[in-house]
């Protein structure tokens, strides 16, 4: 191993989605991200997509399952929003798969609730603590 790793970032985080328009339309049209890759490869067989929230570092990349692998996953990945009362309403008006409620555990975790986009991958939202309130 060498002495030192040249690890900077995450920069992107991949979830599965065996329909990849589906996938893209939720996560542009419904939450709002900025597409930032939608490109071809493998001879045209396959598409590179990546999403994310506007002005965001790390994206989300929209890949086919691999072979015998999941076609949905708790991601991990955690949103942060600004207005968690607000975000939850909206999405749950446009009918999201979302939580019924807004978990509120109390210090020091945040406010959040959870989402499941078309596919069934499954992504968390939360109101961090240390932003003003709306």
């Amino acid at each position: 191993m060498s002495d030192k790793l040249h690890l900077t970032e995450i920069g992107r985080v991949a979830i599965p989605a065996t329909d990849q328009d589906r996938a893209l339309e939720f996560y542009v049209g419904t939450l709002g991200f900025e597409l930032r890759s939608d490109v071809a490869f493998a001879d045209g067989r396959m598409r590179w997509i990546e999403v994310a929230p506007a002005g965001g570092s790390t994206a989300i990349a929209i890949a086919p399952p691999m072979e015998g692998g999941p076609t949905a996953v708790d991601t991990g990945i955690v949103i942060s929003s600004g207005d968690i009362e607000a975000d939850h309403a909206e999405l749950k008006a446009a009918g999201v798969d979302v939580d019924d409620e807004i978990s509120r555990w109390g210090d020091p975790v945040p406010p959040m609730f959870r989402l499941r986009d078309p596919a069934g991958n499954s992504l968390t939202i939360v109101e961090p603590t240390d932003q003003p309130a709306p």
